[in-house]
């Protein structure tokens, strides 16, 4: 029996769906009443298709067509629906007829359909085959395929129309390797698109998509609205069984909040049954327009961090390269700006100011118990410290080294990526050599009780973390937190730590600000403020210890959450028992 979207999808407000249920046979479905040609209605044009050589994916050339609508008025910001496999995916789904309809009937805004097939390099010679793209731009688990969308055909389509740059104004729908290519263009770009069709989508292992349902798990809500289809019988193949991933992307979608609705038949890996629903989907992901798609609220978390409503704060912009952030005992938060080669400080009114000029390549800021502040000086290969007044005096003497943690006995450790050790100096200024041979050593943190060092590889995807022994040498060295890579990188970039009281540790990553137990797992990932691409370091500030301050690149930011700051520049805290 076809069922109606009504009785498998649960809304948030009331919507009215116009279905019909049909009796059919396995894998055959009927075709939408909305997606046959009606009297009276006028119809849109479908231009093209036409070439494009992208940059973005040198050597490749792809075809794109455009559908517009009879109502498009160039002097409106048009919405716009992207699909693709180009003009054959949007025939095979009768498009052209679909917008036709909905958008005479009101249904769903006046859009544009931008049709683009997948990029080909062609064959160098007649005994030579062409290289195909489809599933390196497809199947990729990163940003490019939503650049070259944002970069080249949006603006190329932009010359002749007028498209609204509204992510609230953007649908991306696609089938197969096309409908994760779509999810993952919301996902890497929730500020530039929003709504998402994902038909028979291959959210398996062909090139890392198996991921998926982890991640959205990890990550915290976005604002995207995604409707699902498959059938029963779709693939099962080396890279995973679609069916089966399509279930758990939709279990997930749930946990963490996302809008979600999903229609699920007996069907194989073809577009009938999408075809028989696209009309009642699409008025689904258009509901409600021009009401903006926000973040979903999950359920409780393990790791209840996020506050509703709560999101990264600009606090300073304009620098060089911020790092570094460090808290003293009143709040307030420094940070430097490495290639400026200054220290500034935020007050606790917001406001920030100048601090020292200690020349190029300061960083790895902490306060010490002594309530002065220590920092790494590349410039001057030296371990130093400022008095009150930002009047700077050495510490240690002639040594590489990049981010540091201050221990309540005055001791420190520091991270030399040069050399590729770990040292650890007393306030006398003596150095000893703890640790050798992480491939990037950066950023380091100690547990809230202090018994433990962590250390950060920015080219690796772990953590490393050490027991502390009696007198400062370290021991039981082992590989502990399991940081997730992005696809657009062969390194996580894991790079500056904070940690609460609880004993979870926050780690700047190519991800996102990674938020890990006392167990070394990930439970949840802070998303980068918007437009930004990386993170260096993180730090709990203001009195209570309940923001995050993070230096991402020319500026700083903040946000608040359910957490309350550790620093180990004071008494150790025993954190509660980890739970297994």
């Amino acid at each position: 029996m076809f069922r109606t979207l009504l009785s498998v999808i649960t809304l948030p407000i009331a919507v009215t769906l116009v279905t019909t249920c049909y009796v059919h046979a396995a894998d055959e479905y009927p075709v939408h009443q909305d997606s046959t040609s009606q009297a009276g209605v006028p119809k849109g044009e479908v231009k093209g298709p036409f070439e494009w050589k992208s940059g973005i994916f040198p050597g490749t050339i792809r075809q794109y067509a455009i559908y517009v609508p009879a109502q498009y008025d160039a002097s409106k910001p048009a919405c716009s629906m992207i699909v693709q496999d180009g003009l054959g995916k949007a025939n095979a789904w009768k498009l052209p007829t679909v917008l036709d309809n909905l958008i005479h009937k009101g249904d769903i805004p006046v859009q544009l359909g931008i049709f683009v097939s997948p990029g080909v390099v062609p064959a160098a010679s007649e005994n030579a085959q062409a290289r195909y793209n489809r599933s390196y731009e497809y199947d990729g688990m990163s940003d490019l395929y939503a650049r070259f969308l944002l970069e080249e055909l949006l603006p190329e389509v932009a010359k002749s129309y007028n498209l609204s740059s509204d992510p609230n104004d953007r649908l991306i729908a696609g089938s197969s390797s096309g409908a994760i290519c779509a999810f993952t263009a919301a996902w890497e770009r929730p500020h530039e698109f929003r709504r998402v069709f994902s038909a028979v989508g291959a959210f398996v292992s062909l090139r890392g998509g198996d991921e998926y349902p982890t991640l959205v798990r990890k990550f915290e809500s976005k604002p995207i609205r995604v409707f699902l289809q498959d059938g029963s019988t779709d693939l099962d193949i080396y890279a995973g069984n679609l069916w089966q991933a399509n279930q758990s992307m939709l279990s997930s979608l749930k946990y963490s909040g996302y809008d979600v609705a999903h229609e699920w038949g007996d069907g194989g890996h073809n577009g009938k049954h999408s075809t028989a629903i696209m009309p009642d989907a699409l008025r689904w992901l258009w509901r409600d327009y021009p009401e903006p798609i926000k973040p979903g609220v999950p359920p409780a978390r393990r790791t209840e961090l996020v506050i509703p409503g709560e999101d990264w704060e600009l606090v300073s912009s304009g620098h060089q390269y911020t790092d570094s952030p460090a808290v003293n005992a009143a709040g307030e938060v420094f940070f430097a700006d490495r290639g400026a080669g200054t220290v500034h400080v935020v007050t606790l009114d917001g406001q920030v100011s100048h601090f020292s000029t200690p020349g190029e390549g300061i960083g790895g800021l902490m306060f010490g118990p002594d309530g002065l502040l220590y920092g790494c000086h590349r410039g001057r290969k030296a371990i130093v410290r400022f008095k009150s007044n930002g009047e700077m005096e050495t510490v240690v003497e002639d040594t590489n080294s990049n981010d540091l943690v201050m221990l309540h006995d005055g001791s420190g450790y520091f991270t030399d990526p040069t050399l590729q050790r770990v040292c650890r100096f007393t306030p006398d200024g003596k150095l000893t050599v703890v640790d050798m041979g992480i491939n990037f050593p950066n950023g380091v943190i100690t547990s809230p009780d202090q018994s433990l060092l962590f250390v950060s590889d920015t080219r690796g995807r772990f953590s490393f973390s050490f027991q502390i022994a009696p007198g400062g040498s370290l021991r039981h060295k082992q590989k502990y937190g399991h940081v997730h890579v992005s696809d657009s990188s062969s390194f996580s970039g894991a790079d500056g730590w904070t940690v609460d009281t609880e004993g979870r540790r926050y780690l700047t990553t190519k991800q996102g600000l990674q938020v890990f137990d006392q167990l070394g797992r990930c439970h949840i990932i802070l998303a980068f403020p918007q437009g930004a691409t990386w993170m260096s370091n993180v730090c709990f500030g203001d009195p209570k210890l309940d923001t995050l301050y993070l230096t991402c690149e020319d500026k700083v930011f903040r946000r608040k959450i359910n957490a309350t700051g550790a620093v180990s520049w004071e008494a150790p805290v025993k954190p509660p028992k980890p739970r297994l």
